[in-house]
């Protein structure tokens, strides 16, 4: 990420980023009074990222930067995950699903999803980059759409189209109350979501259509930082599955895009407990609390841990590929300059620093279609039977006779001689004995 220069002044101190830079400095003066007394601990803080995006970035340019390599890398067949982490009201359901006002304030979700099927398009009548003819032979893909949110540490499908009476929780459209979602765990470790319903989509028209109608249904409150602030985590997953026709190798991949509700302070977000008849306060206690599993999660790979506490929240049994597993994956750290909030962005600062040494091991996923390998054992088996004289008569295979089993015999004898020496012998007390 690159920005220009952007500098926040004010007596409690500075955060300056230099143009074109990946160094991020906040400087506090020691004799700044904190809560009537003189505040000791370290003045200059200074850290290092992939790269810098000021507010005055576009959000075209961010998705340059961000989601561009993201959606080539998931259409090659490696699971990629890009998710948004920050403060209540840093901007990252802003950077993730955009504004509703105008065009060009589309997020990253709306420009992939533009991407993907321009892509799709594209590729469907020849590959990209192809360096042989088999290579550049088309490249068919079905896309699914699924759409969760993790709410008070309990999952909903956004997208449920079911209206069940006994669980769920309301919608914000207030049309049906959303099904509940289950993790359940495979034998492989790896997280199984039960009564997430997946959409196939073939258009970016349909794509949108399920992400809009998941955003009417997410949990949305008012906090004194945020009019508009979100109450839970959500993320949009896409699932792609490329082939190429006659082919029997199929490419598979997850494309997860996160939007993490915001860490907060709840003295400066008004969640004092009389906010909305309390639910302010026990949403915020749930917001830090699944944020606090992932800080542990992120502490355990930073420091190699043996164990990494993924089962502790749903967030993270959810996202366990996408830290330290099979899946490249992009954080966004969203940040304010105020002087207000220099102890949450600083915060944030260094939990990103520690997500930026994780590395994930990401493999590209090929796999056999089981469909395809059938077809052709069964052209093969076919041919095969041809090729040794078997026949069908009144629906029964009849044998060969003994004329035609000594000339297969012969044929094979003479193959074997020629290409394995070593094995006539073998092969003369087998047919010795008939």
């Amino acid at each position: 990420m690159l920005g220009e220069s952007i500098q926040s002044t004010d007596k409690a101190g500075t955060a300056d980023i230099s143009p074109l830079s990946t160094r991020l400095a906040f400087n506090i003066p020691q004799d700044v009074a904190v809560s009537g007394f003189v505040n000791n601990n370290k003045t200059q803080h200074h850290f290092t990222f992939t790269g810098i995006l000021g507010m005055e970035v576009l959000q075209d340019e961010v998705f340059a930067h961000l989601g561009r390599e993201v959606v080539l890398n998931a259409m090659d067949g490696y699971n990629s995950t890009i998710f948004a982490y920050g403060q209540t009201g840093s901007g990252k359901t802003f950077t993730i699903t955009g504004g509703p006002e105008r065009y060009a304030d589309r997020g990253l979700i709306p420009r992939t999803l533009q991407m993907l099927f321009q892509e799709i398009r594209r590729r469907g009548f020849h590959s990209a980059g192809a360096g042989t003819d088999e290579e550049a032979a088309p490249v068919m893909y079905q896309v699914c759409v699924s759409y969760l949110e993790i709410y008070n540490e309990m999952g909903y499908d956004l997208l449920g189209e079911e209206n069940r009476k006994e669980e769920g929780r309301q919608g914000e459209s207030g049309a049906l109350r959303l099904p509940r979602v289950v993790p359940l765990e495979d034998e492989g470790g790896h997280c199984q979501l039960r009564g997430l319903s997946v959409h196939p989509v073939s258009t970016e028209e349909d794509a949108l259509n399920l992400l809009f109608v998941g955003d009417t249904n997410r949990a949305i409150g008012e906090t004194a930082t945020n009019e508009a602030s979100s109450r839970s985590h959500c993320l949009f997953m896409l699932t792609l599955e490329g082939r190429r026709p006659g082919k029997e190798t199929v490419r598979r991949s997850k494309l997860n895009l996160v939007d993490l509700a915001g860490s907060e302070r709840v003295h400066k977000t008004g969640g004092n407990g009389l906010g909305r008849g309390g639910q302010t306060l026990r949403e915020a206690k749930y917001i830090n609390q699944s944020l606090f599993y992932l800080e542990n999660v992120i502490l355990a790979l930073y420091e190699k841990r043996s164990h990494v506490p993924y089962r502790n929240s749903l967030m993270t049994s959810v996202l366990r590929d996408s830290l330290g597993g099979n899946c490249r994956t992009v954080m966004v750290a969203t940040v304010a300059t105020e002087r207000s909030h220099t102890e949450e962005s600083l915060s944030t600062c260094r939990f990103a620093m520690r997500v930026g040494q994780i590395r994930n091991d990401a493999k590209q996923n090929e796999d056999l279609d089981p469909f395809q390998v059938i077809k052709r054992l069964q052209t093969q088996l076919v041919a095969a039977r041809a090729e040794a004289g078997w026949t069908e008569k009144g629906g029964k295979e009849v044998p060969l006779s003994e004329e035609e089993k000594d000339a297969v015999r012969a044929a094979c004898h003479d193959f074997v001689s020629r290409c394995e020496p070593g094995y006539e012998g073998i092969w003369t007390r087998g047919r010795g004995r008939g």
